[in-house]
């Protein structure tokens, strides 16, 4: 096929889009008079669109994903050849590839056991959810059902997961939720809430945990499931004595921590997992997006073998995990997954990520210096944002179109970064960067660089 003709092709493809594709969280009426922005190829950090323009990719796929970079033939190879031999069966059998990912992972996970196979971040944390809410059943007597869930976290688009998140514009419309998932308060020091007076406040954040359990009733709580570091709600690290105390907490009341890892999962913080950089030790880990990179579609809900014998141990007509996913049988997941394991431990991408991440949030602390605009930074790793606010002294957050325009403008110089996106009622004023782990240097700066002149371009609105 020479230029023309592939021209030609995604012109037409260009206006099938609009004819008949329905986007994610895109209003589609300005589609009416403009075209999508169709990616057409990629490599590296790096993608191009329909119409030629190269940009930078500071996202990683747009939603923290393709933590290798575009283009690995090896991945795309691995999983053609599964295909060919034994593309799918039902995961009620066994296929090789899952069997070797499982044990890989679980060698980068201590304490951890079982695999069970899905096919997305949100369908792994709603089999969390079932497991607690099974084990209440089995082992409690309808006992321990309840879910806590943070503030400001998220969890994914199904009913359950949105019921289990806090973020409250994610949610609007779409109520009634599942009964028995329970808020507890954030843990944004920047925005700490006012009671918190001048407490070491990463140990009265988690204090609030416990107030919730035991104004629900310690008998009652079977589960607290939280992101090691808040993604979408604004990039939020933990501040110290946090995680302690959390294990401490859930220990002392038979709680089940469940920690959502498909942001910050296969090396996205530094380490294969978030929750390894503070030393706890989880009863459940879900994951998703990084795992494969975006190559396939494969999730993974971990257990302890606690929490798998709960099942196994039950010889009850119903005591088994009744629970399925059609494309957790698909072979293209794990055999993805494998060789783009293989690919960050090979090539050192930890390691890689947390220098450049620490280059990054360097730079950017060198922009807050010249943007009054910028109120905080934060994250881990190659997971960093920034948050946007009128006024230092009095924190208030900047409208949510002044970081579409940010974005908007980054965009037109050639570089990809987000923003948090119709979350919350007055708080959408976050700019999260979250680069593949093979970002070098020279794509930091130019990445920075687009941010500058954003920044000063666009102002405070």
């Amino acid at each position: 096929m020479n230029s023309a003709e592939i021209a030609d092709r995604i012109e037409d493809a260009v206006a099938s889009d609009r004819r008949h594709v329905w986007h994610h969280l895109t209003q589609h009426k300005a589609l009416e008079t403009a075209d999508p922005l169709m990616i057409v190829n990629g490599q590296g950090c790096r993608v191009w669109d329909a119409k030629g323009n190269e940009y930078i990719d500071a996202l990683s796929g747009g939603v923290w994903t393709v933590n290798i970079g575009y283009g690995r033939t090896e991945v795309a190879d691995a999983v053609r050849d599964q295909l060919v031999r034994m593309n799918y069966f039902a995961h009620s059998a066994a296929n090789v590839p899952a069997a070797q990912f499982a044990e890989s992972l679980i060698g980068k996970m201590p304490g951890m056991s079982r695999v069970y196979f899905s096919n997305s971040g949100s369908e792994a944390n709603e089999k969390a959810f079932k497991i607690v809410r099974q084990i209440s059943q089995t082992r409690h007597g309808g006992k321990k059902s309840k879910i806590l869930y943070r503030e400001r976290d998220y969890h994914g688009t199904t009913i359950a997961a949105l019921s289990a998140t806090g973020q409250a514009e994610r949610r609007d419309y779409y109520g009634p939720f599942v009964p028995g998932f329970i808020e507890v308060p954030h843990c944004c020091e920047y925005r700490r809430q006012p009671e918190s007076g001048t407490q070491d406040y990463g140990v009265w954040a988690a204090d609030q945990i416990e107030a919730v359990i035991l104004r629900e009733g310690p008998g009652e709580v079977g589960a607290l499931c939280l992101e090691p570091i808040t993604a979408g709600g604004g990039i939020i690290e933990p501040p110290a004595g946090y995680w302690a105390r959390v294990q401490e907490i859930c220990r002392k009341y038979g709680v089940l921590l469940i920690i959502d890892e498909v942001v910050c999962g296969i090396g996205r913080t530094g380490k294969w997992f978030g929750y390894q950089h503070y030393g706890i030790e989880p009863d459940i880990v879900t994951m998703a997006k990084g795992l494969a990179s975006g190559y396939a579609a494969i999730s993974c809900t971990v257990t302890t073998e606690a929490v798998f014998n709960a099942f196994k141990e039950d010889n009850s007509r119903l005591g088994y995990f009744r629970d399925i996913s059609t494309f957790g049988g698909c072979t293209a997941g794990p055999a993805a997954a494998l060789v783009n394991m293989d690919i960050v431990e090979r090539e050192g991408l930890l390691e890689n990520c947390v220098a450049m991440g620490d280059y990054l949030k360097n730079s950017l602390l060198e922009l807050q210096m010249r943007h009054e605009i910028i109120g905080d930074v934060r994250g881990k790793g190659l997971f960093v944002g920034f948050e946007l606010v009128k006024d230092r002294q009095t924190k208030e957050p900047v409208a949510e179109s002044v970081a579409v325009a940010i974005v908007a403008n980054c965009s037109r110089k050639g570089v990809i970064v987000g923003r948090t996106n119709r979350s919350f009622s007055d708080l959408n004023n976050n700019i999260c960067l979250a680069p593949a782990l093979v970002v070098t240097k020279s794509e930091i700066d130019a990445i920075v660089a687009a941010l500058d002149a954003a920044l000063t371009e666009v102002g405070k609105g």
